[in-house]
């Protein structure tokens, strides 16, 4: 998915730029686990660290933006930001997609009632109550084979779209703006194949067939890195930092244990991110939900540089905890609550929220500020703001003198 939004000044008051670094140098600073001149802000970069659409128009009515809104992740119902904005917030980075598959595939479909399947067999609906698209169909679920998983209708890992244009955009895109540019590629064969089977289907393939998994995940590895490498070739030097996503962690844990994770799950991991470095020197962002603290470790070492969101009010992921344990070997990146605090919390609360995390996940940097996950319809305005106001108040270094 990509959208070029115009670089024009903008008009109207803007939050306080602080004089010294650029975004880019600001972000990059702090992934090097150094002190830049303020903690760096993130906000509509990747799919997972931006607004829902039902908030976005509340968020555009307040600027007095007209343009349309554009999903980037129909799921999620994530959208893309106006450069206007971004800039009155002083945001530090800019996200980068790839483009959309153009071969025909017979598998993506729109349905009645509000659904759609998708390019992998997943079938999807939107309730009229909901902010979400949810799963209604997985793509292979019941009892299958290793044989009904090879002869499945797998997307094209080479479809021209994906790069159609895109080292031209991303040149441009570079050359318009000092901010760190953010490429979005999917590394997601854990959730992948929990839609494919379904949930409890997947889960008990986990546990009683291993070998199905086995196969399942390389094959959808390998689909994912066909495209990456595809993208990489074309933009991997143009990128300042790469994002990935999939989650595996829960509220309270995992989402299986620490050494079925090691057994079926890291080692595609580490694959797929030593095949992202071996492309781009670009920094690795991964995102998963949850508490993953079990395996912090592993995460570092099979290469991720930068864990987001910190879902810090999940089991043992409390901020000083992560900085004093991993601090010096992973930047964070999110960390601000919104599950409590930005929808439900007032404006004052959200910079105590902001002025803590900051003085907890900033010393030595290794720090980048964002919400918890996307911004939902139910965060208030005022509490948005203040989040942006608080950020750049509290997060100038030296931190300590404040």
């Amino acid at each position: 998915m990509s959208q070029e939004q115009s670089l024009e000044p903008v008009e109207g008051p803007v939050l306080s730029r602080a004089e010294g670094m650029t975004g880019r140098e600001r972000v990059l600073t702090a992934l090097a686990h150094q002190e830049p001149d303020r903690v760096p802000i993130d906000f509509g970069s990747t799919w997972i660290t931006t607004i829902h659409a039902d908030a976005y128009e509340q968020l555009k009515r307040h600027f007095d933006i007209d343009s349309p809104t554009v999903i980037m992740e129909r799921m999620q119902q994530a959208c893309f930001v106006d450069e206007h904005i971004l800039q009155h917030l002083d945001v530090d980075t800019r996200g980068v997609f790839y483009g959309l598959p153009e071969l025909a595939c017979n598998q993506w479909m729109e349905l009645p009632d509000n659904c759609f399947r998708d390019a992998w067999g997943i079938t999807w609906q939107r309730p009229p109550t909901s902010y979400y698209y949810d799963m209604i169909q997985p793509a292979l679920p019941g009892d299958i084979t290793i044989s009904d998983v090879l002869n499945h209708q797998w997307p094209d890992p080479h479809d021209p779209g994906y790069t159609r244009s895109l080292q031209q955009r991303v040149k441009a895109q570079r050359a318009g703006t000092d901010r760190a540019l953010v490429l979005n590629i999917s590394v997601w064969f854990v959730q992948c194949s929990q839609f494919i089977r379904g949930f409890e289907d997947w889960f008990v393939d986990m546990a009683a067939n291993p070998r199905l998994m086995s196969v399942l995940f390389d094959l959808l590895t390998d689909i994912m890195l066909g495209t990456i490498g595809d993208v990489l070739a074309e933009v991997g030097d143009l990128v300042d930092v790469v994002s990935v996503s999939d989650d595996i962690g829960m509220q309270d844990r995992t989402t299986v244990s620490p050494e079925m994770y090691r057994r079926l799950i890291k080692p595609r991991q580490a694959r797929a991110f030593r095949f992202i470095h071996d492309r781009t020197p670009a920094p690795l962002m991964y995102h998963t939900c949850g508490s993953v603290y079990a395996i912090m470790d592993d995460l570092i070492e099979i290469g991720v540089n930068a864990l987001n969101p910190v879902q810090t009010d999940a089991a043992y992921m409390e901020p000083d905890r992560l900085k004093r344990e991993f601090g010096d070997r992973i930047s964070f990146w999110g960390g601000i609550n919104s599950s409590r605090i930005l929808p439900w919390g007032t404006p004052e609360q959200v910079r105590d929220e902001v002025r803590r995390v900051i003085r907890t996940l900033g010393p030595g940097g290794g720090y980048i500020l964002n919400s918890v996950h996307n911004i939902q319809p139910n965060v208030p305005l005022d509490n948005f703001i203040a989040m942006f106001e608080a950020a750049r108040e509290f997060g100038t270094y030296p931190l300590a003198e404040q």
